[in-house]
């Protein structure tokens, strides 16, 4: 009897990408709120869930026959730590999958919003051509070659992210107290800086840092007011790193010169987040964009071949779990 497995994504994300399921699986696929979701947790051997989306209440775990929660991406929000270690359910993710498509995120976002590209296309739609061109070449607006790139969290993510900035002639610095691989740094002459110094010199600002206690609220009125008035943050780490209420304030106060969101502390956001409150001519300074700075084709063909390759080395041929976080 095959290896009994309840993924909670749509097997369709699966198929769009060729990455289905081993054969030697099982598969149960469901949404969250099914009715048979606590049933079949007592009799599977494997959970297989998106790194997005609302948190699991522990409860689901309680007296489960899981042999490995396994993610099919990096970020393991949605799971109550405590519970799964008190429960000896091994969990495991996916880390570095979604790098490259992250790393062009950045930079394309960083460029959109320095050469006013988005302001662009708005006054050209509301028949405005000659005094934006007229605007924008005045303003002598910058490219990314020559520019300082704060990245702030120096992991697999961040590595990537200054290595794609480095390849558009950036220079490099980064905020990270253990920074995992000392070589990349190296090899990108990055300049390890305090937080404060980073965003008082940094022309873009990346943040690439978990949500962790120590990292929630780490972009606030104070750490935006360090910013140069020319610079724009790029926000593709996890909702809840910077205030958002501040960081409204800042962009309609022109203190900053543009922001990209990919992340947010409510997802989606509530019709009343500030963000969302901005008047035109300071909206066009905001890039909004949905939880999908990872996803591309190719990230996602990774991250799920990666996941059920895990899922069966460790129910079907009963080894230890590759990436295991806890």
């Amino acid at each position: 009897m095959n290896a009994q497995v309840l993924c909670l994504r749509p097997r369709a994300d699966f198929l769009r990408v060729d990455a289905q399921a081993p054969a030697v699986l099982d598969v149960h696929y469901r949404k969250p709120g099914d009715a048979d979701v606590a049933e079949l947790m007592h009799r599977v051997a494997a959970l297989v869930i998106p790194a997005v989306g609302p948190k699991l209440a522990p409860a689901l775990f309680e007296d489960a026959a899981l042999r490995l929660v396994q993610v099919t991406g990096a970020g393991l929000d949605r799971l109550d730590r405590a519970a799964l270690q008190r429960l000896s359910i091994p969990v495991a993710n996916v880390p570095g999958g979604s790098n490259g498509a992250v790393a062009e995120y950045a930079v394309t976002a960083a460029s959109m919003l320095l050469r006013r590209l988005v302001s662009a296309d708005a006054a050209i739609k509301g028949g405005n051509y000659v005094a934006a061109r007229a605007r924008m070449v005045a303003d002598t607006l910058p490219a990314l070659e020559g520019l300082l790139v704060g990245v702030i969290g120096f992991g697999t993510i961040g590595v990537a992210v200054a290595r794609a900035f480095q390849r558009m002639g950036c220079r490099i610095a980064f905020h990270d107290p253990m920074p995992r691989d000392p070589d990349a740094v190296r090899e990108l002459g990055a300049t390890a800086m305090p937080l404060d110094d980073l965003l008082a010199t940094a022309d873009v600002v990346s943040l690439h840092v978990p949500l962790v206690p120590e990292t929630v609220g780490l972009i606030g009125a104070r750490e935006l007011a360090r910013m140069k008035p020319d610079a724009v943050l790029i926000q593709a780490s996890r909702g809840g790193i910077v205030e958002e209420a501040a960081l409204a304030a800042h962009l309609r106060q022109g203190l900053i010169a543009g922001a990209a969101i990919d992340v947010y502390a409510q997802e989606p956001p509530a019709g009343d987040n500030p963000l969302l409150a901005l008047d035109a001519d300071t909206a066009r300074r905001l890039l909004l964009t949905p939880h999908i700075a990872g996803v591309t084709r190719q990230a996602s063909a990774l991250l799920f071949r990666a996941a059920w390759e895990n899922v069966e080395r460790v129910v079907a041929c009963g080894e230890a779990p590759l990436h295991r976080a806890y």
